[in-house]
């Protein structure tokens, strides 16, 4: 399956891609502004920002990432 993105210049032009797709012929998909897109994304990664870790989270986080370490640096020294 192939993606187009067409611009229509005639109002007409969209009756005749409603009539295809009744047919099954096409899927429209309707598109938003490539302006509202990257709000959206900026309200996304704000929203990540704003979000505050406990000291908990960040102390739970360290020790996963030491368990890893370590079992790494363990399973090397196992190997040898």
């Amino acid at each position: 399956m192939k993606t187009y993105q067409i611009e229509l210049l005639e109002p007409k032009a969209k009756k005749l891609l409603d009539e295809l797709a009744n047919l099954k012929l096409i899927k429209i998909q309707e598109k938003q502004k490539p302006t509202q897109e990257f709000r959206s994304l900026l309200t996304k990664i704000r929203e990540k920002k704003n979000k505050k870790l406990t000291l908990e989270e960040i102390t739970k986080e360290v020790e996963l990432v030491r368990r890893k370490r370590y079992a790494q640096k363990k399973k090397k020294s196992d190997n040898s």
